[in-house]
């Protein structure tokens, strides 16, 4: 059999020229949805509109918590003269936020964008990724226009390549002048006002503002008290951590310790009272004030030997004890033995008496530290489920004030970690303890919206402002 001959012409002509033409069910619903998509894009797009929110329609996601208020107004944050299309402008944010820089060595300025990323819908633009701050951090000498620093030069993560706390690296040790042995305070049976006691973390240390706490234990009664409001000792440092409950209320004589060394303060077995803790100056006057007093109660006290509360070695035995031949000369010899016994008893306890020459000494200031870190952040309150000592584990054993008892990095590695919640550990993200912006040379900014400015563009905003109009009526 001879095999048929194919050439192209002949195939050629097997095809209909005319395919296009003959209807399809699958072009017949490709043309139908080609019709259908912009119709229904355009009705969402006019239902937007007819609902008051034409600019949700351009939205790339939810804002962040703090502004998801302004979700229906884009023009606050994307600027008018540019188009609500571009990216937000430094300007826009700064019109609220008067963020000062990081700090003026900086080799550049990041855009607030660039960290800060809106339309995710995260509770808090603070939380930035790590690599935002080790791009500089990891090799931060390089970086800074004089080449010098005074921070850690390389710092990679918080699990990682991060340095001891600063006050741990450092060989100058607790800053404070008061005497203060933990060990001491922290014994069985120690005496208390009331008989033996055992003290507690929690007896001197806590965080301010927390609701439900009890009086201090060992505080003063009504009488330390009186005396103490009318002191002039400074208030506590103007720090934000005094307004809530990160950071612990500062040490006060008044409130952990007069109840057990109010006796400390005593000074004549005739006189109850016991000096204000307080300025050389003014336990002087109150000394004044109280000899006065008892000479012209008791006027046949300027024929009697002085008693005081404790004996004092006398600097040459032999040398006769002054015989006052007046009121003045009793009242300047009592005041004068009463200080001595002060100085070099009940306020040597715990304070450094500074002899300058005077008359009077010097007490040299507490200088309790207020914050260990001031450079990072740390809530107490939230820790409130540990026990103490589980992480301050040097406290007990504490022996000397130059001793510093803040825990060291090692233990926050326990519980933080770079990945936080997602391996089951707490955040350790760089955010979680420091700021980039130095918000305390922060400046005041002027509002400038009204709340028709702010949410006119809100669907249930006229119906609400008209409920406030007929109410008005």
């Amino acid at each position: 059999m001879i095999r048929r001959t194919r050439t192209t012409k002949t195939l050629a002509k097997r095809m209909d020229l005319q395919y296009f033409a003959r209807p399809y069910p699958f072009r017949r619903w490709r043309f139908l949805l080609s019709v259908a998509a912009p119709a229904l894009a355009l009705v969402w797009l006019v239902g937007h509109y007819a609902t008051g929110r034409p600019q949700k329609v351009y939205s790339s996601g939810p804002l962040s918590a703090s502004h998801a208020v302004f979700s229906s107004q884009c023009n606050l944050c994307h600027l008018q003269q540019a188009g609500f299309r571009e990216e937000v402008q430094d300007k826009a944010c700064l019109g609220c936020h008067d963020a000062p820089l990081h700090t003026a060595k900086q080799s550049f300025t990041p855009a607030c964008g660039s960290c800060h990323v809106e339309h995710k819908g995260s509770l808090q633009l603070a939380r930035t990724a790590d690599n935002l701050c080790t791009q500089c951090h990891s090799n931060l000498k390089n970086k800074l226009r004089q080449g010098t620093t005074e921070f850690v030069a390389d710092i990679g993560g918080f699990d990682r390549h991060h340095p001891e706390f600063a006050p741990l690296r450092r060989a100058n040790g607790d800053p404070g002048q008061v005497k203060l042995n933990h060990h001491a305070h922290l014994q069985a049976n120690l005496a208390g006002p009331h008989g033996p006691v055992q003290m507690q973390c929690t007896d001197c240390h806590r965080p301010a503002n927390r609701p439900g706490t009890a009086a201090w234990p060992y505080a003063g009664g009504p009488e330390v008290k009186a005396v103490a409001a009318t002191s002039s000792a400074p208030a506590a440092p103007g720090d934000r951590g005094w307004r809530d409950r990160a950071y612990m209320l500062p040490i006060k004589y008044v409130d952990q310790c007069a109840g057990c060394h109010t006796k400390d303060l005593q000074f004549d077995k005739r006189l109850p009272d016991a000096v204000p803790h307080d300025k050389p100056e003014v336990v002087h006057n109150f000394l004044l004030t109280k000899y006065r007093a008892y000479i012209a109660a008791h006027p046949g006290a300027l024929r009697e030997p002085q008693p005081l509360m404790y004996p004092i070695p006398a600097r040459n035995p032999r040398e006769p004890q002054p015989v006052p031949r007046n009121q003045e000369e009793w009242i300047t010899y009592q005041v004068q033995g009463a200080e001595r016994l002060l100085w070099n008893k009940g306020c040597k306890l715990c304070h450094t008496v500074q002899a300058a020459g005077a008359a009077l000494p010097q007490i040299a200031k507490s200088n309790i530290p207020a914050r260990w870190l001031p450079n990072a952040h740390f809530d107490h309150d939230a820790h409130r489920m540990m026990e103490c000592d589980s992480c301050h584990t040097r406290a007990r054993n504490s022996r000397e004030t130059a001793d510093v008892l803040i825990p060291g990095i090692a233990s926050c590695r326990q519980c933080h970690r770079e990945g936080g919640p997602r391996v089951e550990a707490a955040e350790g993200r760089c955010f979680e303890c420091h700021d980039y912006h130095k918000w305390v040379n922060e400046q005041p900014v002027k509002g400038k919206y009204d709340i028709r400015q702010l949410r006119a563009a809100h669907s249930g905003f006229p119906s609400l402002l008209a409920g406030e109009a007929l109410a008005s009526k």
